[in-house]
């Protein structure tokens, strides 16, 4: 059970935050299929502030979500405290159930300019951001970090203890270092460390792609709870199989290719209703691989898939494979 403030869910798995990827219709999907809370795509908060209120306001979009996807966590990310707390008062307006700082993006262009893992290496400016970001808020505010910056710099006791003492309420740890990137083993051992050291709720985040690794983080970290990212983007079920797993020590079987065609459409035609036809096409490129994984002829599906640069043929070729090519399932 993960309890963030007055939010309390079971068993607390959850839907992690990624740009271009966790945007509302593929929440509202991952929801349906088990996810225990939704985070947003990080919001720049430096171009929210920036943004033109008469302009398209794409940042500002980012914080938009719907009462169906409570508990959700808007994501904020920035280098300096003064455009975090300014950030921070817009995003609260939205009423989200939590403000979450990353604190944890690896790649250069976020962490060399100071903002996400760019923290891990000025922890008295880390301290200064989430402070500001808790004084300007009503909302429990938690923060998504990484082991270190690099191997030589692991500190992740030393800023928990850090993050809980100026009032953090729950601390979710992607267990690689910001060197690291995504690649290297996961060292899912420091999350008893930080729980020894700290009362605060404890997320374990990295290579969580399978029901079996879920129940594994649950069992042998004594985690609060287990964030689910890139897994969720190559196979979006995982939320329904690891809560069916957690209850009953069975796997589900593999979703059919009529049930992957059908979820796809879906997606499909939540993701026009929200963004329009032109951006859902080019969004729904990041998430054929994920529905279509393992199928003969993924790689060719995707791409065919990928070609489409209008709904209604798009729309027609899936209703097609979902009717004509039920068993495409490899051996």
């Amino acid at each position: 059970m993960l309890k963030i403030g007055p939010i309390t869910v079971d068993p607390g798995i959850l839907l992690a935050p990624m740009e271009d990827v966790s945007e509302l219709p593929f929440r509202l999907i991952c929801k349906e299929l088990g996810a225990d809370m939704l985070y947003t795509e990080f919001v720049n908060a430096e171009g929210l502030l920036r943004e033109d209120p008469e302009g398209p306001r794409r940042t500002f979009n980012k914080l938009r979500f719907l009462p169906e996807e409570r508990p959700l966590a808007i994501q904020l990310y920035g280098a300096t405290s003064l455009s975090m707390e300014k950030a921070t008062e817009i995003a609260s307006e939205q009423n989200p159930d939590l403000i979450d700082i990353n604190c944890g993006c690896w790649v250069s262009n976020v962490a060399l300019r100071g903002a996400g893992a760019g923290l891990l290496r000025d922890l008295p400016q880390m301290k200064e951001v989430v402070s500001r970001v808790i004084g300007a808020t009503h909302l429990p505010v938690t923060v998504k970090t990484r082991l270190g910056w690099d191997q030589e710099s692991i500190r992740i006791v030393e800023v928990a203890k850090m993050l809980e003492d100026i009032g953090v309420q729950a601390l979710a740890i992607h267990c690689r270092t910001r060197s690291q990137g995504h690649k290297g083993a996961v060292d899912y051992d420091w999350i008893p460390k930080v729980k020894a050291a700290v009362s605060i709720p404890i997320i374990l985040n990295g290579d969580v792609v399978s029901p079996q690794i879920v129940k594994e983080a649950f069992d042998s970290t004594g985690c609060d709870g287990v964030m689910i990212g890139r897994g969720a983007i190559t196979h979006p079920w995982v939320f329904r199989e690891a809560q069916h797993y957690l209850q009953t020590d069975e796997l589900l079987p593999e979703p059919t290719f009529k049930e992957r065609a059908e979820l796809c459409i879906k997606h499909l035609h939540l993701a026009v209703e929200h963004d329009g036809a032109k951006y859902a096409l080019i969004g729904m490129r990041r998430h054929y691989a994920g529905y279509f994984r393992g199928v003969r002829g993924a790689s060719q599906l995707r791409a065919e898939l990928s070609s489409y640069k209008e709904f209604d043929p798009l729309l027609a070729r899936l209703e097609e494979l979902r009717e004509t090519d039920p068993e495409r399932i490899a051996a």
